[in-house]
Parts: C-alpha cells; sequence; structure tokens
C-alpha cells in the first residue's frame, strides 16, 4: 500500500544528538512517502499501530526497519496504601541522572541507530528534567538507610483526568514505585494512570498488570 504522510524535524533531538532526523506524520491528505523525499535525512523515524501489518510492509520496502516494540497501559487510579516517597530536590539530580542513564541504556536511542552514550544521556536528561518540573513535573525517590536513592518514578499530569507515569526504575521496588504513582495521581484528583513499556520488558509489564493495569494499544518503532 502507497504511504501517505509529511515529514517533520525533530528539532529537540536533534540539537540533543547532533543529528538531522525527522518523524514520520501519517496523513492521508499529504503527498506519497518516497525515498527520495527520505533520503535527505540522517535519520527517519515512523511509529505505527502492530495491526497496521500493510504500513510496516510498505515502510520496510522503504528502506525503515524495526527497532522495538511498544506496550501502552492504563490503571484506574485508586485508593492504596501510601508508601511515603519523598520528592526529588535538585540535590538528588546528580545521582538520578547516573541511575537513569544506566537503566534505560538499551532504549530505542541505542546504538547502531545512535551514538554508544546517546540513551544513557537522553535519559539522565529526562530525569533531571523531572525534577526541575519541565516535561514531566515531579520525580518521587526512595531511600536507602543512608540516604542513597534505591529507586525513583517520574509523573506528568496530562489532562484533567489522566497521568503518565515517565520513567521508573529500582530493582525490588516496583510495588512500591506503583503505589507512589497512583497515590501522586490521587491526590490531583485524577482517575486514570497511563505508562509505556517495550514489549520485550516483561518484567515491567507483569509488574504494571499485578497493578492493576490492562493493556490499552501497541505499536512497533521503526527508523530508516
Amino acid at each position: 500500500m502507497p504511504v501517505r504522510a509529511s515529514i517533520e524535524p525533530l528539532n529537540w533531538e536533534n540539537q540533543f544528538f547532533g543529528i538531522n532526523s525527522a518523524m514520520v506524520r501519517f496523513d492521508e491528505q499529504a503527498a506519497l512517502l518516497t525515498t527520495a523525499s527520505l533520503n535527505g535525512w540522517s535519520r527517519v523515524q515512523a511509529k505505527i499501530a502492530t495491526h497496521q501489518t500493510q504500513r510496516l510492509d510498505a515502510l520496510q520496502q522503504l528502506g525503515f526497519q524495526l527497532v522495538e516494540g511498544e506496550v501502552d497501559l492504563a490503571l484506574a487510579v485508586t485508593a492504596v496504601t501510601d508508601p511515603h516517597a519523598e520528592i526529588a530536590s535538585d540535590n538528588d539530580i546528580p545521582p538520578l541522572r547516573s541511575l537513569a542513564a544506566q537503566a534505560f541504556s538499551q532504549s530505542r536511542f541505542r546504538a547502531p541507530w545512535y551514538a554508544v552514550d546517546a540513551s544513557g544521556r537522553f535519559y539522565a536528561q529526562w530525569i533531571e528534567n523531572a525534577v526541575k518540573g519541565t516535561f514531566d513535573h515531579q520525580c518521587l525517590v526512595f531511600r536507602h538507610d543512608n540516604g542513597d536513592i534505591r529507586a525513583f518514578v517520574s509523573l506528568r499530569e496530562l489532562n484533567a483526568t489522566d497521568a503518565r507515569i515517565g520513567l521508573l526504575a529500582g530493582r525490588g521496588a516496583g510495588e512500591e514505585l506503583m503505589q507512589a504513582a497512583i497515590c501522586w495521581a490521587r491526590m490531583r484528583g485524577l482517575s486514570t494512570l497511563r505508562v509505556a513499556t517495550q514489549i520485550g520488558n516483561t518484567a515491567a509489564l507483569k509488574r504494571y498488570i499485578q497493578s492493576g493495569a490492562n493493556i490499552v494499544s501497541t505499536a512497533y518503532w521503526l527508523y530508516r
């Protein structure tokens, strides 16, 4: 099937990663996507629903390759035990950056598509922004007895009803982190908490489902 789409520059990513990249925006009113229109970019991303197999085939014929699958989940915000997470402060940014860089080193920003250290740098910046309240609105942390951070979760209020988990990491702390996220959303009068993870991250999927989440959609990320 022909693919009709526009190509939108990813300005923030281009500045951060130092590459010339863009995102495919599917639009039946747009021009046909061709190799000629794609060749001017060093990296072009596309995200499609997993059931769109004809679009998947068409993109692969244009030179796109599958990078990863993504699962989006949602759960109802209910009353849960408050695990008393702390709000991260600016003093927590250096250790949080280090933890995030290690926890998400194998994301879709990994080599060979991006520089070896790109994924770590991206998520380190994400968690710093969350502490500062930009993009995500807040970062919650749990600490060891000595004060070191052992787990963290960042959260963003999407609208009058929904919140989304941005980053969540901490070995053995999944239940606490989910409870903290639910409490955060409930305190704001929200009714739905959303979260996404890689299809291959079965540990995260199991934790989210055990916490009451249901799968809303699945998608593929492709790069050219």
